[in-house]
């Protein structure tokens, strides 16, 4: 849908980032609106451009791109001019690197006193680890991702995407959105300090802190629901209950009482009593759902008011009649590859984002081959 109406359609950002964090962040503001100008490293330009044609396209359609060696010094004069024209500047490198640069916060205010400045880095500017490496597995670790019991036969496993990456530019381009706003306000500027560590941090802590009480027992932490569980089903597919409320368990067993009587069991008709009893409910629901096929159980469930998900494959994703109504996965037949739109319908329409990936150096929008 087209629309002019985004407060964001005369901001202009300076992307220096690489990978993920900054990318997104800056590719999210893209899709409200800003102009997004991507400085990248002359010959190799972003790292993910090595990882692939379809990942580097991922975080940077749309954009445009600049080769600038900021050690050269006519380079990082251009990129001061395009600092002057500028909103805000989002970079992904170790704390200090700007300042070694020449490029800090305090350079770039004195260019454009109403810069903002988002320095996206794993443990923050400041703190014991702020020069430690480290990806989106280390942040998760480092968080507590791992110290929340959640299934009653509790695995530690990788998860399937970088959620503490995602986690981190999601908070950025929130704040890069305040502080372009207030900068231009009062006309002044700021540094906006990201710790990817400290996003996903947000997001663990709760959980983490409830479970401090739990470490010797976790099979009693209440994180842990033996109804609210992913389970195997004959033929090797999985399906996801998510039973939290009891009325959900009430329709459980009214679909399913008469072939699993064991459902109707007066020791699992509340909550408090499943809870007493996590390991013989959990093996109950795990023996019930390998008797049938997952086509089976989708079947059962269709017409049911219950909290029922197939695991569907990569696929099925795709040709999901949902999926396809909201429309926030645009397919790109010519590349044989898709774009996703930004994930929020407003209703008065958001701008259409130019979906073509930028040549490097190429300063206006070129596609690629």
């Amino acid at each position: 849908m087209k629309s002019d109406w985004s407060c964001l359609n005369d901001v202009k950002i300076i992307d220096v980032s690489q990978l993920l964090p900054g990318p997104h962040a800056t590719s999210l503001l893209l899709q409200l609106g800003a102009d997004v100008i991507k400085v990248e490293q002359p010959g190799t330009g972003d790292s993910s451009r090595m990882l692939g044609h379809a990942v580097f396209a991922q975080f940077n359609r749309g954009k445009r791109s600049i080769a600038l060696n900021l050690k050269d010094p006519a380079d990082k004069a251009t990129f001061l001019e395009l600092v002057r024209e500028c909103d805000a500047v989002v970079e992904g490198f170790r704390p200090g690197v700007m300042q070694r640069l020449g490029l800090g916060y305090e350079d770039l205010a004195r260019i454009n006193p109403a810069i903002v400045l988002c320095s996206i880095s794993g443990f923050g500017q400041s703190g014991p680890y702020a020069d430690h490496a480290g990806h989106d597995l280390n942040y998760l670790a480092m968080a507590g991702y791992w110290s929340i019991p959640v299934q009653v036969e509790d695995k530690i496993a990788r998860p399937k995407v970088r959620l503490s990456d995602y986690a981190a530019s999601a908070y950025a381009a929130l704040s890069l959105s305040v502080a372009i706003m207030s900068a231009r306000k009062d006309g002044t500027g700021q540094h906006l300090d990201v710790s990817v560590h400290d996003a996903i941090l947000s997001w663990t802590a709760h959980m983490a802190w409830m479970s401090r009480d739990y470490e010797a027992n976790p099979l009693d932490s209440p994180t842990v629901m033996p109804e609210n569980d992913i389970f195997e089903t004959r033929d090797g597919r999985h399906l996801a209950m998510g039973i939290l409320e009891n009325k959900f368990w009430i329709t459980l067993c009214q679909v399913l009482g008469d072939e699993f009587p064991q459902l109707r069991s007066e020791c699992f008709a509340e909550r408090l009593g499943r809870f007493g009893r996590k390991q013989e409910v959990n093996s109950l629901l795990k023996d019930m759902f390998s008797t049938h096929s997952l086509a089976h159980w989708s079947a059962v469930f269709r017409e049911h008011d219950l909290p029922f998900s197939p695991l569907i494959t990569a696929n099925e994703l795709f040709d999901d009649p949902h999926v396809q109504a909201r429309a926030t996965v645009q397919t790109l037949p010519q590349e044989q590859a898709i774009a996703v739109r930004f994930p929020v319908k407003f209703s008065r329409g958001l701008p259409d984002s130019d979906v073509a990936v930028p040549v490097l150096g190429k300063y206006g929008f070129k596609a690629s081959n």
